[in-house]
């Protein structure tokens, strides 16, 4: 900034009549959206705590990986006692040498580098060309989609810092320094005539200031938007009648005075919009055809100085400051609405300024997440001197460039797996570094195969830069080390358990890697889609078949490497749907038994029926409207039906979206956060809907015990009126039941929501489900049978029969012929003499035993005993405990008679 800009600024702030007027937000500040959650937190400008290092806290860095010259990723594994009880996870760490000059960082910024067009991180990143990347500020979910801090890019001024107390940012300046600190904005627009008024702020959403005289940033303010707000709205929700001044090469083209300009911001223009005061300042001293000019700088809250937004290679802003000189510093600002152990987001620099650190904590199957606290503890542990938090929660996502490929993959799964949250800005790390020789080569593909897959490897390379470098064009040969894996131009076949090397060679250069195809007896389970299905003829379910292997990795089973078995009825798998052609008379449970190289799992049929669920006559719990977005209306009730439906009751939503903005929801909540339970495994879901030709998207919420959340497509489009049946396949949603249904909900979608109404009635009648397990255990024999031993009969409900072999005590554990308990209590039990296994089924369960193993197969999950099946004279015996336990019956010993029990 010259001098003549300062010394306006410093007049500006003698004249009483123009005073600052501080940009602020009206109403409610919303952070972090929460997508299918109802309400979100907010920023509480209450006092800030101490921040007390927590305790027991360590660290372990288990590798790093580099990816681009000056830029790697470490990942760190952090345990902590939380309420006395254990607790781990993940964090990942990219550290940025600055004293590279190939490498660099800057701001990411919604789509095509535009304000109030949101985009996920991976998304910016790959528009932008970053080779690894994070998301970036807090932003007001209900608005147009402009960052609350301040942020900087190549030099230019994208927003300007918001009046809020304790937010700090994180700045590089062009010589290439990291900064963090706490900026407020100061700025003036200068008329032809020396007239001056104070601008309060460049490209800001509408928000309630803090420490100022208005409960409304835009009140009595002038603000500029650039052509990087794309938005027509300056903001919505400014409260108070703009007048808008359209300025291009500092000359005033138009003035709307009273009302906004309908237009978007032209390229390389700016419009300057005001409200009372500067309205005033407009219709007194501007005039079309006159010169504007405008001078601001940035101003440091704790030394005073000011910063030239030009000086700065890029700057993003954030929330409390966490670590100072080394150390957990006082939180600068409340953190009462981001509290908790979430996914979380900083940025911090080491103390000789050379390394930026970019760290995102995990918060998912693998990770625990961490509190505020924790995070400064990890911080000060890899070397941070001073850091600050970014956005958290379901907005933490973090990608990179794996060495030598060429495009970012997510790093690890969000709070919602791999889905991630569409934001204003991000942080991306890129590269200027010519292209140098060949570094070294790898094989891309996976480690581990399933017999009969097949997958491809390409060989690919990195310079000395550690950028990709072509060296497929080189047409490499490919080999295997055997005959687990047969290769050929880079496609691979599985062929038998095993490991295989794989070589490629290109040139005189040669790269290798390890595949293990997997055997049966690699494997922990094998799980099919869908565990149960209805027993009934013309019915067709999806059974995808996954295999997890011992080490824990999970694969999908190739429909060819699966050979099936159907016992109790006629039918086909056929490309993973299997269906039923007929059922073999007197039969009421069938079952579909999947076996990968002998390891086996199974899908069990039975004769059900829709079961009714809910028809909303006799509603004995509470039903409620919510919303993800608070200026969201609308009802959810029980109420009598029309057309139909007259002279019944249904559940009838309501809602009206036209005040919010992205994506909304608009929720019928059933019996509070418990919803109604779903009591078992259910194939299909039926229900009656009322629809309002809305084109919004209808669905359904399911959680299960543990709190994992399935969502349910009712219809990708409501385009009908009235009444329509929908069935709903379940038997490939994952969901794990017992369950619970919690929402009934209308989406209205961000992208092309212009095309769908905003208001609307939807009705739901007569939700049942088909649960086949609720009736394979029906029909199964109860009662008591007694056997001695060395006695070759049972008593069975009382009544003496003769059996062929008489039960044997083995190192104190009691064997007999799996036909005596199958006779007894139902069921069947074949025998296969080529592998000596053993296949019970009972009712909805299904066992395979071996002879000599210990380990044993229950419904696809691999356990072990602490004994095994054995042959004795000739016949297979089984432990009678272990068998009869498994299959869901009880076993009692006495020892005075050496008499056992079994109870059903």
């Amino acid at each position: 900034m010259g001098k003549k800009s300062r010394e306006q600024l410093q007049e500006m702030k003698k004249q009483p009549a123009k005073r600052w007027i501080a940009a602020s937000l009206a109403g409610v500040l919303w952070i972090m959206p929460v997508l299918g959650i109802e309400g979100m937190p907010q920023f509480s400008s209450g006092p800030a705590p101490i921040a007390e290092a927590a305790s027991s806290f360590a660290v372990t860095k288990l590798g790093e990986e580099v990816i681009t010259s000056g830029a790697i990723m470490m990942k760190y594994k952090y345990t902590t006692a939380r309420s006395g009880k254990a607790a781990s996870g993940l964090a990942d760490v990219i550290r940025i040498d600055l004293s590279n000059a190939y490498v660099s960082l800057d701001v990411m910024t919604g789509k095509g580098g535009h304000l109030t067009t949101r985009q996920s991180t991976g998304g910016m990143a790959a528009e932008t060309g970053a080779v690894a990347a994070v998301n970036g500020d807090y932003f007001n979910t209900g608005g147009e989609g402009a960052p609350i801090g301040g942020q900087v890019s190549g030099g230019v001024v994208v927003s300007t810092p918001s009046q809020l107390d304790g937010m700090y940012a994180f700045a590089v300046t062009k010589d290439r320094k990291p900064v963090i600190d706490e900026y407020s904005f100061e700025g003036l627009v200068t008329a032809e005539d020396g007239a001056q008024f104070p601008l309060s702020g460049i490209n800001k959403g509408a928000y309630s200031p803090e420490g100022g005289s208005s409960t409304y940033s835009h009140a009595n303010a002038a603000y500029i938007y650039t052509d990087a707000w794309t938005a027509l709205d300056r903001p919505k929700n400014s409260s108070t009648t703009p007048t808008e001044v359209l300025v291009e090469n500092d000359i005033i083209t138009q003035i709307s005075a009273d009302k906004a300009l309908p237009m978007t911001v032209p390229k390389g223009a700016y419009i300057l919009r005001t409200h009372g005061l500067g309205a005033q300042f407009v219709k007194a001293h501007l005039v079309v055809g006159q010169k504007l000019s405008s001078v601001y700088t940035l101003r440091s809250k704790t030394t005073k100085q000011e910063l030239d937004p030009a000086s700065l290679q890029m700057m993003i802003g954030g929330h409390t400051i966490l670590v100072n000189n080394g150390q957990a510093a006082t939180f600068s600002r409340s953190t009462s609405s981001i509290g908790g152990y979430r996914a979380r987001t900083a940025l911090g620099y080491s103390q000789d300024g050379r390394y930026v650190y970019v760290v995102a904590v995990e918060d998912n199957a693998n990770s625990a997440g961490m509190s505020l606290t924790e995070l400064q503890s990890f911080m000060t542990n890899i070397g941070v001197w001073k850091g600050l938090n970014l956005d958290g929660g379901g907005s933490t996502t973090m990608v990179d460039r794996p060495l030598a490929e060429t495009s970012t993959t997510l790093t690890f799964n969000t709070e919602y797996g791999t889905e991630q949250r569409s934001i204003v800005n991000g942080v991306g790390v890129y590269t200027s570094a010519p292209q140098g020789e060949v570094k070294g080569i790898k094989i891309s593909g996976s480690s581990a195969m399933l017999i009969g897959q097949k997958a491809s490897y390409s060989l690919k390379g990195y310079d000395t830069y550690y950028n990709p470098i072509d060296v497929a064009s080189g047409n490499p040969s490919w080999t295997s080390s055997n005959g687990s894996v047969t290769i050929s131009g880079g496609e691979a076949t599985a062929v038998k358990a095993g490991t295989a090397t794989l070589t490629a060679a290109s040139g005189a250069a040669t790269a290798s890697t390890k595949v293990t195809v997997l055997g049966g007896e690699n494997l922990s389970s094998l799980t099919v889609g869908t565990a149960t299905a209805p027993l009934t003829a013309g019915a067709s379910v999806s059974v995808p078949v996954t295999a997890v292997a011992q080490n824990g990795s999970s694969l999908t089973v190739p429909p060819a490497s699966l050979n099936w078995e159907l016992i109790g009825f006629k039918g086909s798998v056929v490309d993973g749907k299997l269906t039923v052609d007929s059922v073999d008379p007197g039969v009421t449970t069938g079952y579909a038994i999947a076996r990968y190289d002998g390891f086996s799992t199974a899908v069990v049929l039975s004769a059900a029926t829709a079961t009714p669920w809910e028809d909303f006559e006799n509603v004995s719990y509470p039903i409620a409207f919510t919303s993800n977005v608070s200026s969201v209306t609308g009802t959810a009730a029980v109420m009598a039906g029309s057309a139909e439906k007259a002279g019944s009751k249904v559940l009838s939503l309501s809602y009206d979206m036209t005040a919010g903005s992205g994506k909304m929801y608009a929720y019928a909540q059933l019996n509070g956060s418990s919803g109604k339970s779903i009591p078992a495994a259910a194939t299909s879901m039926s229900l009656d809907v009322m629809g309002d030709m809305s084109l919004n998207w209808l669905r359904a919420e399911v959680v299960d015990g543990s709190g994992a959340i399935s969502y349910i497509d009712l219809a990708k489009v409501i385009d009908w009126n009235g009444w329509k049946n929908l069935n709903i396949d379940l038997s490939g949603s994952g969901i794990k039941f017992p369950a619970s249904l919690k929402r009934l909900y209308v989406v209205n979608v961000e992208e092309g929501q212009d095309e769908r109404a905003k208001t609307g009635t939807v009705a739901f009648d007569n939700l049942s489900f088909v649960m086949p397990s609720l009736s394979s255990e029906a029909g199964l024999p109860k009662g008591t049978a007694a056997m001695s031993i060395g006695s070759k009969s049972i008593t069975l409900n009382g009544v003496k029969k003769p059996i062929d072999v008489a039960p044997i005590v083995k190192n104190g554990s009691t064997y007999v012929p799996i036909k005596v308990v199958m006779d007894a209590f139902g069921g069947s039990a074949s025998w296969d003499k080529n592998t000596k296994g053993i296949l019970v089924l009972r009712g909805a369960k299904a066992l395979d035993l071996t002879v000599n193993m210990k380990e044993f197969v229950l419904n696809g999950k691999r356990q072990s005993a602490e004994v095994a099946p054995l042959i004795l004279q000739g016949r297979t015996l089984v432990p009678l405990r272990l068998v009869s336990e498994q299959l869901g019956l009880t076993v009692k010993w006495e020892q005075k008679t050496k008499t056992v029990t079994i109870e059903s």
